[in-house]
């Protein structure tokens, strides 16, 4: 959460504790003078980040690297048609592949046409019988792919909504002790902070990256013992690849690419389970609140935990599509059939095509490849590719729906049903709930029993209406 996000002006609660008043809106000048009266407390220095959010990249200019680094921000617009997007293409990591086979076919190509006695071509019938074996495989290989993807995007949404109930559980149902009411806040807003910090570091390690020096999570868990931040001590420089070994893994090239467990396996010291520790304190702040009598409603109390044990669940969900890949002997049968075909294609074009072989080889091996590299992009969802889940907006949106939530106190009924713009039976009547609240109850309900044949009525007449105009 924001530094600024348990902060509320004078005006935020005025009127709170007595009767029911007018509404009102402030006007600019009012909102002016309380956000110059707020910067009168001391406030901590921000963090000297690139961008005024850690979470998002909105602020950032869409450069070389995006298109091929990721994940893509979906926030973005762009008006080219479809077909003719580069960013989000699989194209860019296939600029290599597609040259060596552009270099293969111009070899082959060149060979049968300018070497007197030398014929390389051959019947094209092999094109039909592998051709269906290659198109089974990239069909298991991209609905395996795309299942992992869709279950990791259903686990995010599960956690989006877990924290959503987790606030809700934290800042409306938790009772603010009397004499202890300031130091309550904070606690809440500390717990809220939690949830925050477990969806962080949920992301982080599903990337493979056991420390806590990243901007956007150091700061929500320097506070509490975890063992992560232990060893985040022992290893403070956070690593960075070499311009070769960049270009290579954004190019796709398998041999420029790090093993993904590097900063795992290097590590000095326990590096523990992050989101497993954040989740702990958690439990232990829900438990104190049950003990001190803060959720004294059993229902509320079964709600703060069934959420923390939603959280578990989506923790080990996450962490078995990660680690359960399509197995090894699939995924290297594939790879080697796939590129056995688009190395044969020329071979069997040649006879037909004559020098067209070289393009028509290329455009053949862009839509085989195209199918082939795209599974294995999203393969795991969780990573940095263009077209892998947005994890970083994700956490975003949970921060903003904890600031939401904490941006007012718990409602009163009397400030929102007593309220005059309060129109209790809208549309079909735009009387105020203080009008309706003057008249007899039978008066009420002989609308209410009346409200459906005004429904009817007007439908009829609509239909009636548009018959006319046929």
């Amino acid at each position: 959460m924001s530094e600024d996000a348990g902060i509320a002006g004078p005006a935020a609660h005025a009127q709170h504790d007595g009767e029911h008043t007018a509404y009102h809106v402030p006007s600019d000048q009012q909102k002016s003078s309380t956000t110059i009266q707020e910067e009168i407390y001391p406030m901590s220095p921000r963090r000297n980040t690139a961008t005024p959010n850690p979470f998002s990249r909105k602020n950032t200019s869409l450069d070389l690297d995006d298109y091929f680094t990721g994940p893509r921000d979906i926030a973005k617009h762009s008006k080219w048609p479809l077909f003719m997007q580069i960013h989000g293409s699989i194209l860019p990591k296939m600029i290599v592949p597609l040259f060596v086979v552009a270099c293969w076919a111009s070899l082959i190509t060149a060979v049968s046409k300018t070497v007197p006695g030398v014929q390389l071509g051959i019947s094209s019938i092999l094109l039909t019988i592998t051709g269906f074996v290659v198109g089974l495989g990239l069909s298991f290989r991209s609905s395996t792919a795309y299942e992992r993807y869709t279950e990791g995007r259903k686990y995010w949404s599960q956690l989006i909504f877990t924290c959503q109930g987790l606030g809700r559980a934290i800042w409306l149902h938790a009772v603010e002790r009397e004499g202890y009411a300031k130091q309550d806040l904070l606690a809440k807003l500390t717990a809220m902070n939690l949830v925050v910090a477990f969806a962080v570091s949920l992301k982080h390690k599903l990337r493979f990256e056991p420390y806590t020096y990243y901007d956007d999570i150091t700061d929500l868990v320097d506070h509490i013992d975890t063992f992560a931040k232990d060893a985040t001590k022992e290893h403070d420089v956070r690593p960075k690849p070499g311009i070769f070994k960049a270009v290579g893994e954004n190019l796709g090239l398998s041999f420029a690419a790090s093993n993904p467990r590097k900063l795992m396996k290097k590590a000095q010291s326990p590096l523990g389970n992050l989101p497993l520790e954040i989740l702990c304190y958690l439990t232990a702040y829900v438990d104190e609140l049950a003990l001190n009598g803060q959720l004294p409603v059993g229902m509320q109390q079964t709600a703060a935990y069934n959420s923390l044990q939603a959280l578990n669940d989506v923790l080990v969900n996450t962490e078995r599509v990660l680690n359960t890949p399509l197995p090894i002997a699939y995924a290297i049968a594939i790879s080697q059939i796939t590129w056995i075909y688009v190395f044969l294609l020329p071979f069997q074009l040649l006879l037909d095509l004559g020098w067209i072989t070289i393009p028509a080889t290329v455009a053949a091996s862009y839509i085989i490849l195209g199918l082939f590299f795209i599974g294995h992009e999203i393969e795991n969802p969780f990573g940095n590719d263009v077209n892998d889940l947005p994890l970083d907006l994700f956490c975003q949106q949970i921060v903003q729906d904890m600031e939401t939530i904490a941006a007012r106190r718990k409602p009163r009924m009397s400030e929102w049903v007593d309220n005059p713009r309060n129109k209790v039976l809208y549309p079909h009547s735009d009387s105020s709930y203080s009008m309706w609240l003057q008249r007899p109850e039978e008066a009420i309900r002989n609308t209410l029993r009346n409200r459906p044949h005004a429904d009817f009525e007007k439908m009829n007449a609509n239909g009636e209406k548009g018959e006319r105009n046929v």
